[in-house]
C-alpha cells in the first residue's frame, strides 16, 4: 500500500481524498492525508519496507490501513448503499494491479491502476499504496499484457466494503474496513457478522487469492470454522 513512487509509478492523479474510517462504498480506496505510521518502520528502499522500518508516505503513495474479515455470507440487501463489479489484473512480475470497477446501476465504469508496497508487519498498517486513474485506452493498452484476474462484487455496507467472490472462488466473502490512524483501526470493534479476522493472514489478500484454487481457498476457510456450499 518508498517516498519516491515505488518502483517508478509516478502519478499525477490521487483522486477523491476524504477522511474517515471504513470502506464506505469500498470501490475505490479514498485519500486520507494521512502522514506517517512509525512504531517499528522506516522506507529505506524505493521497492522494499524491510522488517522494523517505519512506514512513510511520499509524495504520491499513502499508508494504507485497514482490517479484514470472514463472513458467513453476503449481507442482506437492505444494508447495501452501493454494488461494484470489480475485475482486478494482477500484472505479471510486478506489483501492479490493473482494475475496473463498473457500478451497473447507474452504468460507469473507472479505471485505476495501483501498486501496493507490502509492509513485513502485524496488524492493520499494510503498507504503501500508489493510484493512478486511467482513460479507457490506457486501461486496454495496459490489459494487453499478461496477468492473474480475480473478479468479484464490493458491496458497500458502512464502514465496510464486503467483498463477495466470483467463481472459481465462490463462497469466499470478506469485508474490509479502512481507517486513517492507527488508533482508529485498534479501536474498531467488528460487528456480530465478521465470523474471524484475517488482517494477519495474508492468504486473504488479492495477490494471494488470484492465485488461489477453489480447493485451496475452501481448506482455509475450513481452519476458520466456514464451510460454504459446494454449489
Amino acid at each position: 500500500m518508498a517516498e519516491l513512487s515505488p518502483g517508478g509509478v509516478e502519478q499525477v492523479s490521487q483522486a477523491r481524498a476524504a477522511g474517515g474510517a471504513g470502506a464506505v462504498g469500498g470501490a475505490d480506496r479514498p485519500g486520507d492525508g494521512l502522514h506517517h505510521s512509525c512504531e517499528a518502520f522506516r522506507v529505506v528502499e524505493k521497492n522494499d519496507i524491510a522488517h522494523g522500518d517505519c512506514v512513510r508516505e511520499g509524495k504520491y503513495a499513502r499508508i494504507e490501513r485497514e482490517r479484514r474479515f470472514l463472513l458467513a455470507g453476503p449481507p442482506s440487501a437492505s444494508s447495501v448503499i452501493a454494488v461494484r463489479v470489480l475485475t482486478d489484473r494482477y500484472l505479471e512480475g510486478t506489483r501492479l494491479r490493473l482494475r475496473r470497477s463498473e457500478r451497473p446501476d447507474i452504468g460507469t465504469c473507472e479505471f485505476k491502476l495501483t501498486q501496493k508496497v507490502p509492509a513485513d508487519r502485524r496488524g492493520p498498517v499494510q503498507g504503501l499504496i500508489t493510484n493512478t486513474y486511467l482513460s479507457s485506452d490506457e486501461y486496454r493498452l495496459l490489459a494487453s499484457l499478461p496477468a492473474a484476474v480475480l473478479v468479484k462484487k464490493r458491496l458497500s455496507v458502512p464502514p465496510f466494503g464486503v467483498d463477495v467472490f466470483e467463481p472459481p472462488l465462490h463462497g469466499l466473502v470478506l469485508a474490509e474496513a479502512e481507517f486513517t490512524s492507527d488508533e482508529e483501526a485498534t479501536a474498531f470493534a467488528p460487528s456480530p457478522e465478521c465470523l474471524a479476522e484475517v488482517t494477519d493472514d495474508a492468504r486473504f489478500t488479492g495477490g494471494k487469492l488470484v492465485r488461489a484454487s477453489r480447493s485451496e481457498v475452501l481448506a482455509w476457510l475450513a481452519e476458520y470454522g466456514i464451510r460454504p456450499g459446494s454449489s
